[in-house]
């Protein structure tokens, strides 16, 4: 009985140190594309900002409503 008590106790000694184990695994980190600060790229897209300025941001209360404006209409 001792050699059986003997070998689970191995098992469960080496399940146990295998859980606790950390497990070194490199994390790879992706690379940020960078943009020219500076050069003809930079400019151009300076020029199409100030020529198309972004939308306002409007409220979903605002949107909801006119949701409700273009359905009624639909009937």
């Amino acid at each position: 009985m001792s050699t059986l008590g003997d070998f689970f106790k191995g098992v469960a000694e080496e399940t146990l140190k295998d859980l606790f184990n950390k497990t070194t695994r490199k994390v790879s980190r992706r690379k940020r594309r960078r943009t020219a600060t500076t050069g003809t790229a930079a400019t151009l897209r300076k020029i199409e900002k100030l020529l198309n300025p972004a939308k306002k941001q409007t409220s979903r209360k605002a949107t909801v409503r006119t949701r409700a404006k273009v359905k009624r209409r639909a009937y």
